[in-house]
Parts: structure tokens; C-alpha cells; sequence
């Protein structure tokens, strides 16, 4: 569970977040809005790079906030950004293999393996970044993140230039990153259809502040979420 506690963010005399707070329980959780909502702000906070003015956030029983950025990747934090991060000059297993440095049980190179297996890459392992297509890239990047034992895993808009078939093998990947590692996952993402596939729990957020929160199926039927988020006309 991860709990956001009251998160406020200001750049200058802007305030990028206000006062969020939710309780993430689902193992796999989305946080969705308009551009410019706050989405990647509030990835931001949890990861390290961004200072939040007030507030928390906990994962069982860790401020998350009162640890350096290694110190949470160490924690087992992962992260994956909106551009795949993977090295062209390394192979698909290289590329993973320096995500297992802190490992624990199974030999690093054994862990690599099987989590390549896991997401359709074994026969590519020994393939260079370059030579991967997009959507390789971007199976490396779910393999890089379930590596090393991790307790949280977040994902920013990984969907983005995704056929229909690849969104879909990709969300049976999300789903299946509890099972797997025991991570909880958080997800952002504008495709509607992927949230409500693979998230049980939605955060829904507004010009930096939380407008909705909680099962998906009535976050997305929630009139001020339809007005704010998917464009209709609230009533």
C-alpha cells in the first residue's frame, strides 16, 4: 500500500500539485488527466527529482520523501519514463543485467534470463539496443523494472506510440508484475482503455488537484471526470 498524504508542489508562484492525497491498496493503480493535471509531477515527487513543499508519501511504513533517489532505488523503487530507457551500444540482456546489481538470491544473469522470458525477449537477448524495434525497447524497459526486487514500479505513459495488439500484450505484462515480483504498480497513461484493463484503482487529477479517486469503473462514470478528462460536458 502507498499512501500520498497531503503533496504540494510550487514552482515559483505555481503550484504544480495541491494538497493530494490518496490511499493506493490495488496492486496495480493508475493516475490519469488532462495534460498538464500534475500526473508526471506527482511521479516526479515519489522518484526523487521533484521536492514536494508539504506532505508524504509511505509504503509500508517508509517515507518514501525522507530518502535520496539511490536510496529509494535501493528500497526498490523502479521507474520507467515516457522514452524507453535503454542503451543502444548494450544488449537486451546487458540492458537488464544492470538493473540486478542489487539482487538478491538467483544469480544476476539467471534473473536477466528469465525476466526476458517473461516478457517475450529470451530469443532477442543477445540483440543491441539500436537493432530492437520500439515496442522491444519498450519490453526491455518492463523487464528492467521488475529486476531487482522491487517494492514499487511505476510507469509513465509506456502505451505511447503502441498498436492496439502491442497495448495489449503490454497491459497482461502490468498485470502480471504483482504476481511476478509482489510490486505494487502505478500507471500513467491517456489510453482510457488500458487504464480500465489493468487498473482496479484510479487517482484522477485537475490543475494539481485531485478531482476523483477510487475503483475504476466508477472513477470513469464520475460526471466531473468525464468533464475534465474525457471531454463531455458535465451535468
Amino acid at each position: 500500500m502507498i499512501t500520498v498524504d497531503n503533496i504540494t508542489v510550487r514552482f515559483g508562484g505555481v503550484v504544480a500539485l495541491s494538497g493530494v492525497s490518496a490511499e493506493f491498496t490495488a496492486p496495480v493503480a493508475g493516475i490519469i488527466g488532462p495534460n498538464g493535471a500534475g500526473k508526471t509531477t506527482l511521479m516526479n515527487v515519489v522518484s526523487g527529482f521533484v521536492q514536494a513543499a508539504e506532505g508524504r508519501i509511505v509504503h509500508d511504513g517508509t517515507d518514501l520523501l525522507r530518502l535520496s533517489p539511490h536510496r529509494r532505488a535501493r528500497w526498490g523503487l523502479r521507474r520507467s519514463f515516457q522514452k524507453e530507457e535503454v542503451a543502444d551500444d548494450l544488449t537486451a540482456h546487458e540492458n537488464v543485467l544492470v538493473q540486478t546489481d542489487h539482487a538478491r538470491g538467483a544469480g544476476r544473469g539467471e534473473e536477466a534470463g528469465r525476466l526476458l522470458e517473461l516478457v517475450g525477449l529470451a530469443d532477442r537477448a543477445h540483440v543491441l539496443g539500436r537493432e530492437l524495434t520500439g515496442f522491444e525497447r519498450r519490453l526491455v524497459d518492463v523487464a528492467r523494472c521488475m529486476a531487482g526486487n522491487p517494492r514499487l514500479v511505476m510507469f509513465d505513459e509506456p502505451a505511447g506510440g503502441l498498436s492496439m495488439e502491442e497495448t495489449k500484450r503490454l497491459g497482461a505484462l502490468l498485470r502480471d508484475i504483482h504476481a511476478q515480483t509482489g510490486a505494487q504498480t502505478l500507471l500513467i497513461d491517456h489510453d482510457v482503455e488500458l487504464i480500465a484493463e489493468v487498473c482496479e484503482e484510479v487517482l484522477v487529477l485537475d490543475f494539481g488537484k485531485r478531482i476523483a479517486f477510487g475503483p475504476t469503473d466508477a472513477v470513469l462514470a464520475d460526471p466531473k471526470v468525464k468533464a475534465a478528462y474525457l471531454g463531455t460536458e458535465e451535468v
